[in-house]
């Protein structure tokens, strides 16, 4: 007997990058898997495995979210199921953030968003550098995770941000990168996983990455 097919669900709030999202996704999934761009509260509810990207402003995505009933839906999914959240998917989970004058988040994991230091500089070099951290950096994971098979320590992803995210527990962090001072780039806990960089638009490790999120079972 053929096994069911598995719904990935990615959420669809109003945020410009959901379509490479989902062909990122789409590359790497088996054929037993199928990738649904939604914003219907039954469809994520009942998908398998729930991915909530982001890019833009956190006052407009936390704006949308409610709106649309979605706050309610991600918290009852990551409660239950294998989630994975980017960028803005990742900050949105914080108590609160400083950006668009302060914006109160999910309050799914305790922490908050802050933006870089002014006059930011290289710790080596001390070389200004620009804001929006836009580019490649290394990603040091901190503790083994599921999420990381077959990723080297310290390859590189693709980032675009001005704010990073400040957990107030430490063992929730999955991995840092450094640009000024070293920040929170992945965090994890139980079947939560998110990160600050963008994995679709990072190449080979990047599909890995999503790669191992679609085999994950939601454990450590």
């Amino acid at each position: 007997m053929a096994s069911a097919i598995q719904i990935v669900a990615v959420i669809d709030y109003g945020s410009s990058n959901l379509r490479s999202v989902a062909k990122a996704i789409e590359h790497v999934a088996s054929d037993r898997q199928k990738v649904i761009v939604t914003r219907d509260t039954n469809i994520i509810t009942n998908a398998d495995r729930v991915v909530f990207p982001g890019q833009g402003a956190m006052g407009d995505c936390m704006h949308n979210l409610i709106e649309q009933g979605l706050d309610a839906v991600i918290r009852e999914a990551m409660a239950t199921k294998p989630f994975f959240g980017i960028c803005l998917g990742l900050q949105s989970l914080m108590d609160w953030s400083d950006e668009d004058g302060g914006v109160e988040g999910l309050g799914i994991i305790p922490g908050k968003v802050v933006h870089f230091p002014e006059d930011p500089r290289d710790a080596k070099t001390g070389e200004r550098l620009k804001i929006p951290h836009m580019g490649w950096n290394q990603v040091k994971p901190v503790h083994d995770h599921p999420l990381w098979h077959g990723i080297e320590p310290g390859s590189r992803f693709y980032f675009v941000h001005s704010y990073y995210v400040i957990p107030k527990q430490k063992d929730v962090i999955a991995a840092t990168t450094e640009y000024a001072i070293e920040f929170t780039s992945a965090v994890a806990r139980g079947n939560v996983f998110a990160v600050q960089f963008h994995p679709e638009k990072s190449q080979h490790d990047g599909l890995q990455l999503l790669a191992n999120f679609l085999v994950w079972d939601g454990s450590e």
